[in-house]
């Protein structure tokens, strides 16, 4: 077994990869949210400047590295229905359709055609099960918002695992709940709920969500530790042990580090490094797989889009990029936000002196990272108008709204980490491609997400 170990790792390592004979009986298919080049460096330096790490982080180890085009049928820049509809099904569609062609007939997606090939088949994400990029796997819906819809298709697609924060079309939108549990359970299918229920899976198809009374859009950033959550690592492993259990000789696996992308619309760069590198500890997992069966595996990672235009570097440090301001960092720029608006609810007063006390241990200002009296003047400013006053014009993302103190506060932030943005949605930049055993020298070339589902299928020999 360590010989075997050893001559793996020489494959990894190697400068390019030679495909196995036979098809790929092990498919892993890793999909980061919004993870484009940028923040994937920016991960990496700090994996190697703060961290000190003196291997690349998994991803960047695998022999085959290339890029991806990502553009939808109807924009340069798409969203993640359209994207994960490419990269599931091989068409592209309309940004907002999910698993339908631009004239909205369904499309097969590769899980699919490995379920019906005899494969088990896991698809598991940090966000939503129902969001876009799962969905995409199994759902056939015009509009990626039909939450009940969506989960009645994860009912109905006989996949063994489907795992992620929760299940959006179990409740109206009065907030009242509706048959999808039920039918879930019709279609034996049994819901489990957070880590501490993991144990009690006795069916060979499991819907996995956290824990009841958890936000049902995510399993919470990494960085700010929630308790008793499910985190990507978790669920990943659940799945896989899942898997191997009930499918042994042959499954599909398609992970995605959802909250990556929330990260990098919300512009908050700390929280995105640590996302990436919380996805590349789960890639971990199937590499470890892979290094027991080389020649019947295949990892491809890539992301449907990338998101923020993050990138290392900005006119404030010029040549410099010292993330390692970023140790400081304790909380999201959401929860802080969430934190800024509870108090300006509160009856007690909060003066500024509280507030730098805060920054100073949640986000390492003052005491660690360099802020100067022109930039405190301004903070003290927006913190006397957002939270003494109550008067602020928030700023609005995909997925949150951030009040004026709260976005100055991870400006300056990232500003003195030396990381920048181009904005706060999707850009049309190119995303990486990284891949490692059966097959991975398919994936060198320049593709276009279309093409990435079609080259799996041939390496697993189910499409010529």
């Amino acid at each position: 077994m360590k010989l075997k170990l050893i001559l793996a790792a020489a494959l990894l390592g190697a400068s390019s990869s030679v495909a196995m004979a036979g098809d790929a009986k092990y498919v892993f298919y890793f999909i980061g949210d919004g993870m484009g080049m940028g923040p994937v460096m920016a991960a990496e330096t700090y994996n190697r400047e703060v961290l000190k790490n003196d291997k690349p982080l998994t991803m960047m180890q695998f022999p085959t590295v290339s890029w991806c085009m990502t553009y939808s049928a109807n924009s340069p820049v798409t969203d993640s229905a359209a994207a994960g509809t490419a990269l599931a099904t091989g068409v592209k569609t309309k940004n907002s359709m999910l698993g339908m062609s631009p004239d909205t007939v369904a499309v097969e997606s590769i899980a699919k055609k490995f379920h019906d090939s005899g494969y088990g088949v896991g698809v598991v994400t940090s966000v939503a099960p129902d969001d876009a990029t799962p969905g995409a796997f199994y759902a056939h819906v015009p509009n990626r918002s039909m939450y009940y819809e969506i989960g009645k298709q994860a009912a109905a697609s006989g996949y063994e695992f489907i795992a992620g924060a929760g299940l959006r079309g179990a409740v109206d939108k009065d907030g009242k709940d509706t048959d999808l549990l039920k039918t879930m359970a019709d279609n034996n299918v049994q819901v489990v709920y957070g880590p501490n229920e993991i144990a009690k899976i006795n069916s060979r198809k499991v819907v996995l969500v956290n824990y009841k009374g958890a936000p049902l859009w995510n399993i919470g950033y990494t960085i700010d530790s929630v308790a008793g959550s499910l985190t990507l690592p978790v669920i990943a492993e659940t799945c896989l042990n899942h898997l191997e259990k009930n499918t042994p000789d042959r499954f599909f696996m398609m992970v995605e580090g959802g909250n990556i992308d929330y990260a990098l619309h919300a512009n908050d760069g700390g929280a995105a490094i640590t996302e990436i590198l919380n996805f590349d500890q789960t890639i971990k997992l199937a590499y470890n797989f892979y290094l027991e069966h080389p020649d019947e595996t295949l990892i491809v990672i890539t992301a449907d889009h990338d998101t923020g235009g993050m990138a290392m570097g900005n006119s404030k440090v010029k040549y410099q990029a010292p993330l390692d301001n970023f140790i400081y960092q304790r909380v999201s720029k959401e929860q802080f936000s969430d934190y800024c608006k509870n108090i300006a609810r509160d009856r007690r007063i909060y003066h500024w002196e509280d507030m730098k006390e805060y920054l100073s241990e949640n986000l390492g200002l003052f005491n660690h990272v360099p802020v100067s009296e022109a930039e405190e003047n301004k903070l003290k400013s927006l913190f006397e108008a957002a939270i003494v006053m109550r008067n602020s014009e928030d700023q609005k993302t995909l997925y949150a709204n951030f009040n004026s103190f709260a976005v100055e506060v991870f400006k300056l932030l990232n500003d003195a980490a030396g990381v920048g943005f181009t904005s706060m949605s999707h850009s049309g930049n190119p995303v990486p491609v990284f891949a490692v055993g059966v097959g991975a020298e398919k994936f060198r070339s320049l593709n276009n997400n279309c093409n990435l589902p079609k080259l799996i299928l041939e390496v697993a020999g189910l499409e010529k």
